[in-house]
């Protein structure tokens, strides 16, 4: 079977699966291009409130393809970095989604995979979710926004010891660590991240999409910077009619439709 991003639709959810069975759901070049694809089709879809990312077969995904990368040594070099920028496209294509993106986790979370997870706004990983930075085993140095992302959420030396060690960490672990948000069953990482998807549906997507675009800036923004993109941002969402919306269903006790 052919390696494949599936996207289905459940409610305002869009639904990736990164397919490959054969391979453990290894990434490759193609399914980065899928990838950029759906997200950009999601954002101009009103229709479209949450993505979730998930794997086929009861994993999420083994990382990049071994036998394509040992193939690509005896390429120029630039064989490799043009497929790395194909990843790194859906990475920040990922990031700057104005809507939020949930990782649903169950079994190995590898490499490249391991880096697509924590490129999303939230991760839902089952109890037998286990997620490893596999680069270093093969002399590899990590990609994906790896190191950017591990250096922002964990201290120097749990970042160094997943990273240079390889060390397996499992979603209890991760979770107590503050980068799992959630874990579940084994079997229900999908069902649970659709639940949380439908609740993030409810809100008004224009907020969502402020604090999404504010916490990204947060990491190179002064705290004077931030003071001013916060006072911007409210508001402009202030002004906008979901606001009104929302405002008035509380004062009514009711629940809001946002547009």
């Amino acid at each position: 079977m052919a390696a494949e991003l599936k996207s289905t639709s459940h409610g305002a959810t869009m639904v990736l699966t990164i397919s490959n069975p054969e391979l453990r759901n290894a990434l490759g070049p193609e399914m980065y291009a899928a990838g950029v694809e759906a997200l950009n089709a999601a954002d101009k879809n009103p229709e479209v409130r949450s993505v979730v990312i998930t794997g086929e077969g009861g994993l999420f995904c083994a990382g990049g393809n071994l036998q394509r990368l040992q193939a690509n040594r005896q390429e120029p070099p630039e064989v490799q970095a043009q497929s790395i920028e194909g990843l790194h496209d859906w990475i920040e294509t990922i990031r700057s989604f104005p809507k939020p993106v949930i990782a649903a986790v169950e079994g190995p979370a590898a490499g490249a995979g391991f880096s697509l997870a924590l490129a999303c706004d939230f991760i839902v990983a089952a109890s037998n979710a286990v997620f490893v930075m596999a680069y270093s085993s093969v002399a590899l140095s990590p990609d994906g926004g790896a190191t950017w992302s591990l250096a922002r959420t964990l201290p120097r030396q749990i970042a160094a010891e997943l990273l240079m060690g390889g060390e397996r960490i499992g979603a209890d672990r991760l979770h107590a660590l503050g980068v799992v948000n959630r874990v579940v069953a084994e079997g229900s990482a999908l069902a649970e991240a659709l639940a949380l998807a439908e609740r993030l549906n409810a809100r008004a997507p224009n907020a969502l999409a402020s604090i999404k675009e504010l916490l990204d800036e947060a990491a190179g923004a002064t705290f004077h910077q931030q003071l001013g993109s916060e006072r911007d941002h409210f508001v402009r969402n202030l002004h906008h009619p979901n606001a009104g919306i929302g405002i008035a269903a509380f004062l009514a006790k009711d629940k809001p439709k946002y547009g």
